[in-house]
């Protein structure tokens, strides 16, 4: 049986990586939570989601501060990612939550998002060496005078819907394709920016899907307090001595692991159906008890 101390040092350990390498905590702590510490996966999910929204938040404060920060971008993409949230979730809770699909739906939705993200951690390089040159052959536009979202505007309500679909699903994805996504559609912008705007959506977009999933009975508030007490003093640690570290090793072996992860969750998804709610116990056995 686990206990605080193992949280606590979870929320260590990804906040560690996080400050280091700045990978999503999503991509880390849920498979931690499925598959080491047994949490069910709707439970992971949910709690996830509300420690990434507090854990992100400070970081969107100071992009914020530093004006990093795109706000017609940030609407856009939630006008698509929140609604879709919203559907999402309803979608789960009306015809998923008491079928055995349930946990299928969910932890195979997890690994295709982690097999991505692990992939896209390992070939990190090859990747903005490509969106460089990409970039590279925009360099005579001014991104301070020239920078529009009109015409773009359908292509980013778009983005943010698949963004909300499979963050609702997964708490995985918020960071690594919104960031992708905004390269490819706004290539003159710079990359601080870019950051920037992606940390703020994915703040508005994991609150929401964590409420969402809250109103469920998703989320454990004991197991997030614990999380947060361990992983934000170590992301602040991480951020300080990141430059002191070997930043590519650690991210070839978190790319490698969450592969391996999401794999696993692909081929082996979780299928016991969930567990009754308690509530719902208690009026069947008031009713049984009436009858007799």
């Amino acid at each position: 049986m686990f206990g605080p101390v193992e949280f606590i040092m979870a929320g260590v350990l990804v906040g560690f990586c996080v400050g280091i390498t700045g990978v999503g905590g999503g991509s880390l702590m849920t498979p931690i939570l499925i598959s080491l510490f047994r949490i069910e996966p709707h439970i992971a999910i949910g709690t996830d989601l509300l420690y990434a929204a507090i854990s992100k938040f400070c970081g969107s404060m100071v992009h914020a501060k530093k004006l990093n920060i795109v706000w017609p971008i940030v609407l856009w993409l939630a006008l698509g990612s929140i609604p879709a949230s919203f559907i999402t979730h309803w979608v789960l809770d009306t015809y998923l939550s008491g079928s055995s699909s349930y946990k299928v739906v969910l932890t195979t939705v997890l690994g295709f998002m982690l097999t991505i993200t692990g992939l896209s951690i390992m070939f990190r390089a090859r990747i903005e060496k490509f969106f460089a040159k990409f970039r590279a052959e925009k360099h005579d536009l001014n991104e301070a005078s020239n920078f529009s979202i009109e015409g773009k505007k359908l292509y980013v309500v778009i983005m943010g819907v698949v963004l909300g679909v499979f963050v609702t699903l997964s708490s995985v994805g918020a960071g690594a394709f919104g960031i992708m996504a905004l390269i490819l559609m706004f290539p003159n912008l710079p990359m601080i920016r870019i950051i920037g705007s992606d940390v703020v959506h994915a703040v508005l977009l994991t609150s929401v899907a964590g409420f969402a999933h809250m109103t469920s009975g998703n989320v454990d508030f004991h197991l997030l307090g614990w999380l947060l007490a361990g992983s934000i003093p170590a992301i602040i640690v991480g951020t300080l001595i990141s430059s002191r570290l070997p930043e590519k090793m650690i991210r070839k072996i978190l790319g490698v692991t969450l592969f391996a992860l999401g794999v696993n969750f692909i081929l082996h998804p979780v299928k016991e159906k969930p567990a009754a709610k308690p509530q719902t116990a208690m009026v069947v056995q008031n009713h049984a008890q009436h009858q007799v």
